[in-house]
């Protein structure tokens, strides 16, 4: 196997690993419910407390990094989760198994805010780009992947196994994937220090300085709360009056998962015709659109819904990951880059617990009203953060659309939900 073919491997398992551990318990939230007498917000901690945790160290392990290596972080953090993964299905109480998925979280931080720089420079040093581009590519599928293969696997065998055999069958595809990881990942390139903090520090600042980068967290924020926060509020909904689905039946919703990957790849073209605020307010208000439609009590409607929102959700988070690394600064671009995925996970934590507690004491109508208005609050960040300011102009939006497929031909998708 070619070197390359080794990292894209590895880098592929590793994302279906992460992504299929953090969100392997959403399906299996009514069974958390029922099981240790909680509500739909209380029950949607075991997602929030994960995401959450993820979001809070996915700087610090990057910085980390530096200091002691992308290699050693990525295969700790692949091992670390699937242990925790094995773990979870064996916690008595509901707060020991909150703990120990706030571990997983941190455990998990290690690949998606350190996968994309072992890249760059395992692949980017022999000048390769369309190698680099080729890796990221497989990497961003295993990310996807590994979100809806988690949640099918664990909705799927809940029925027959319940909740904790459910979480173990995902942590046990987790622990094949690891291994692949575990043989297959090449080492990286030598750590390069303290002075290298020094600068990760510098471009920190630097990645908060721009109103421009700052809408594109705010977007990563809100829409992914307000995307997480259906989520997680579906299964109740699927399987509650007047639906009544089967727990297996209800998983599918997370099939439409599967429509993101096309609206992430047709992202760039959209961009192209119409320019990114376009685009992105756009993909915005088609996700407010979407999750209106799961209003009316009737199935086929509620689906057509979770498929328009689904989509256009990931329409506008390739659309705004794009634009960050397009427009971040040469001296800050991984700060950026960890900053919008601090955030989108920052978003699904929050976010997604908050939706559910509003599902659980208010209902599915009041639900849609509060992501409405976070979408909306998406829309105004765009219009602040891209405001003209007196005497300066904005580039064309058809230099725009070549600065981000320049600057960043694959960002778009680089985080999974």
């Amino acid at each position: 196997m070619t070197s390359t073919r080794r990292v894209k491997t590895a880098v592929a398992a590793a994302g279906i690993s992460s992504f299929a551990l953090l969100y392997a318990p959403q399906p299996v939230l009514p069974q958390l419910a029922a099981q240790f007498h909680l509500d739909p917000g209380g029950a949607a901690l075991a997602v929030s407390v994960a995401t959450g945790a993820l979001a809070v160290a996915v700087l610090p392990i990057a910085a980390l990094s530096e200091v002691v290596g992308r290699r050693p972080v990525i295969l700790t953090s692949v091992v670390a989760s699937v242990v925790f993964g094995l773990l979870l299905p064996l916690m008595p109480t509901y707060p020991a198994l909150l703990v120990l998925r706030a571990l997983q979280g941190v455990a998990i931080a290690g690949f998606p805010g350190v996968a994309a720089a072992y890249l760059a420079e395992r692949l980017g040093r022999a000048g390769v780009a369309a190698a680099v581009a080729a890796a990221v590519g497989a990497m961003i599928a295993g990310n996807t992947v590994g979100g809806m293969l988690g949640r099918l696997a664990s909705g799927f065998t809940a029925g027959p196994l319940g909740w904790r055999g459910a979480l173990f069958v995902v942590a046990g595809v987790g622990a094949v994937c690891s291994a692949v990881t575990v043989v297959a990942l090449p080492p990286g390139t030598r750590p390069r220090g303290d002075a290298q903090l020094r600068s990760v520090a510098r471009g920190l600042v630097t990645a908060l300085s721009k109103p421009v980068l700052l809408a594109q967290y705010a977007v990563a924020l809100l829409a992914m709360g307000s995307f997480v926060a259906l989520y997680n509020a579906a299964g109740f909904r699927l399987t509650g009056d007047p639906l009544h689905l089967s727990p297996a039946i209800a998983s599918l919703v997370f099939l439409a998962y599967a429509t993101g990957s096309v609206s992430s790849a047709a992202a760039g073209r959209l961009v192209a015709r119409v320019g990114r605020r376009r685009a992105l307010v756009g993909a915005l208000l088609l996700t407010a659109l979407g999750a209106a439609l799961t209003l009316p009590d009737s199935l086929p409607v509620v689906i057509a819904g979770f498929l328009v929102l689904t989509c256009a959700f990931f329409a506008a988070h390739a659309v705004a990951n794009g634009w960050a690394a397009a427009d971040a600064p040469e001296t800050a671009r991984g700060q950026v880059g960890g900053m919008y995925t601090a955030t989108y996970y920052l978003g699904s934590s929050v976010g997604g617990a908050a939706g559910a507690w509003v599902y659980g004491h208010a209902g599915w109508g009041w639900l849609i009203a509060v992501v409405a208005v976070w979408l909306l609050l998406a829309v105004a960040a765009v219009g602040a953060g891209t405001r003209l300011r007196p005497g300066r102009s904005q580039p064309s939006e058809a230099a725009s659309s070549t600065k981000v497929r320049a600057a960043n031909p694959v960002a778009p998708g680089t985080t999974s939900s």
